[in-house]
């Protein structure tokens, strides 16, 4: 029976930590027209403002991956003091959520109907990291394009290359589908 309950516990807590992209986008926009980008005054924020959150490395890792990603889909860079097409601007959020298991228990070997049933419900928090990247519009300001991506914190890049890749990974997934068709 423990292991049972061990099992669905496993497979509960891992449907937790699944990932998850959204992407939106404002379709009465041409996009064809973007050709030029630059970082937005406050290129990323992060909340909470927590120092264990904010990391220079991690910044530059994220940095490099988005000016990659739109270098391969034919944006340039704007070059300091020139107006760009699109402003890009990053967030780093982590949340704590809960999620609720139930289990039930008793009765004679297993069967509710001889003798009484127990219910057992746990409360487990657990947190989620989101990285959100915003395109606005040079002209108007106005945002344009949107991508988050939720993962578990430390998602086993536990050294420096495999931190960068699983960031490189996140942002080409969030960019896939941009400038969108």
């Amino acid at each position: 029976m423990h292991r049972w309950l061990l099992y669905v516990l496993l497979l509960t807590l891992g449907g937790c930590q699944s990932n998850s992209l959204l992407r939106d986008y404002d379709p009465g926009r041409d996009y064809s027209a973007y050709r030029s980008w630059q970082w937005h005054d406050t290129p990323l924020t992060y909340r909470p403002d927590d120092p264990r959150l904010r990391s220079d490395l991690t910044e530059q890792r994220i940095r490099d991956a988005i000016a990659g990603q739109l270098e391969q889909r034919g944006l340039r860079q704007a070059p300091d003091g020139a107006q760009a097409d699109l402003r890009v601007q990053v967030s780093v959020m982590l949340d704590t959520r809960q999620q609720e298991l139930r289990s039930l228990s008793g009765g004679y070997w297993g069967n509710p109907w001889y003798g009484p049933v127990f219910q057992e419900v746990r409360t487990i928090d657990y947190q989620v990291r989101t990285l959100q990247i915003d395109l606005y519009d040079g002209k108007d300001g106005r945002l344009i394009w949107r991508a988050a991506r939720e993962d578990a914190p430390d998602s086993g890049a536990d050294h420096p290359a495999r931190r960068s890749a699983a960031i490189q990974r996140s942002v080409a997934e969030m960019l896939q589908y941009f400038p969108p068709h």
